[in-house]
């Protein structure tokens, strides 16, 4: 019984790990959202020449950190 209940805590810290890295890296592009409207509002005509390295950076990150839960099912 004790086995059991060390694989079900070992579960729950490996769940509990996954989701707040899932949630650091979702803040993280939250962050470079800011900095780009940031960008945009100082640099204002010349935002696309000023702010591009921003721009691509937030939409990598958009792509990647999406907050994922800890179970991936297959549909297909």
């Amino acid at each position: 019984m004790a086995d059991r209940a060390e694989e079900l805590k070992a579960r729950v810290a490996a769940r509990e790990t996954h989701l707040r890295e899932s949630w650091v890296r979702a803040m993280e592009a939250r962050i470079v959202q800011d900095q780009v409207k940031a960008c945009y509002r100082g640099e204002s005509v010349n935002h696309y020449e000023n702010c591009r390295e921003l721009s691509e950076k937030y939409l990598s990150m958009l792509r990647e950190n999406r907050v994922k839960g800890y179970k991936q099912v297959d549909v297909e």
